[in-house]
Formats: structure tokens, sequence, C-alpha cells
């Protein structure tokens, strides 16, 4: 084995550690599929029973407010299904679940998908996560130094579900970075055609 064949699967390796490191987040939230199937439910039944104000507990709880209302539990499914949604590009992009035309690239060999696939993450991938994730700190930050909050009786503090958008762009920024490791580790030969697949 040559030294650059060494040290391209020392990048492989590095890069599939940060690949698999930024997909756990993604495992994780499809949890959250619960409590939203949950919350679906409840919302129909309480709007079916046409109901309002569901509890009030008189003090101010982060996130819900004062009480729980229906607009409170419609509020809710839109809050975990951003986190959910969040976290599940980075996990889709590291089990190479992600759309792509699929019918050309998979004529290529291992190393011309690994250079497409590199510079499509190199001019594509991290300069969108870099340009939206700054400005999306901007966002959350915005609605924490304004107390932003449902206009009609739902949830408080707002940023905490804005800034799911940071912090998942941060998370696909990092699978991005795994992918640009293991793609240059693959282009230096450091990986034969049945490692570029992971599940």
């Amino acid at each position: 084995m040559t030294q650059s064949s060494r040290f391209g699967d020392v990048l492989v390796r590095v890069g599939q550690a940060l690949i698999n490191l930024s997909a756990w987040p993604g495992r994780a939230a499809a949890w959250l599929l619960l409590p939203l199937t949950l919350l679906v439910l409840a919302t129909i039944i309480g709007s079916l029973l046409q109901l309002g104000a569901i509890v009030q507990w008189g003090v101010d709880i982060p996130i819900l407010g004062r009480g729980l209302t229906i607009n409170s539990l419609n509020e809710m499914q839109w809050h975990l299904l951003a986190v959910l949604t969040m976290l599940a590009l980075p996990y889709a992009l590291a089990c190479d679940r992600h759309v792509r035309v699929d019918m050309i690239s998979s004529g290529f060999s291992p190393r011309r998908r690994a250079l497409v696939e590199l510079i499509g993450d190199l001019l594509l991938l991290l300069p969108f996560c870099i340009v939206i994730g700054y400005l999306s700190i901007n966002f959350a930050a915005f609605a924490y130094r304004t107390g932003e909050q449902s206009t009609y009786g739902g949830l408080t503090d707002r940023w905490v579900v804005k800034s799911s958008l940071s912090f998942g762009l941060a998370i696909l920024a990092l699978t991005g970075v795994g992918r640009v490791l293991k793609h240059v580790g693959v282009l230096i030969g450091g990986v034969d055609a049945a490692e570029l697949r992971h599940d």
C-alpha cells in the first residue's frame, strides 16, 4: 500500500466518523414522530369538541406560556416538524438517501462519483450551510431579543424553534465536511468501491 493510499484511508475513516456523528441527532429525532402523531390526533379531537383553552396553570412555563390551548397544540405540531426536518436532513445525507439523479450517477465509477459529489459538496452544500446558517443566527436572535411569541394564544419563546435552523445547518455542514474528507480520500486511492456506500 502506497503512502497516498494510507493517507486516503485515514481521510476516509475520519470523514466517515464525522458523517456517523452527524447522523446521530437524526436517529434520535425519529422518536419525535410519536409525539407529533399524538399532537395531530389531540388537535383534531380538540377542534371537533370546540375546545379553546385546555389547561391553565397561571405561571409562565418556557415555550408553553401560562396554559395549553388548541392553538398551542397546533403550533407544537409545526415546531416538532421543523426540528424533525432540520435533524433529518443530515441523517438522510449521511445515509446517502438524499435526492439526486441516481439514473446518471449509478453508471459512474466510484472515483467519478466521488469527484462529482465532492464538487457538489464544495460548491453547493457547504456554501449553502454557511450562508443560511449565518443568517439564521440573526433570525433566532431577533426572536429572542423581541420576545417573539404566538399572537393568538399559542406558544411562547419562538426563538427556540427558530434556533433549530442554525443547529440543523451546523450538523448538515459537519456531514458535508465528512463527505468532503471521504471523497478526497477516495480520489487519492484510499478506499475500494465497496466502501463508498454507507448504510
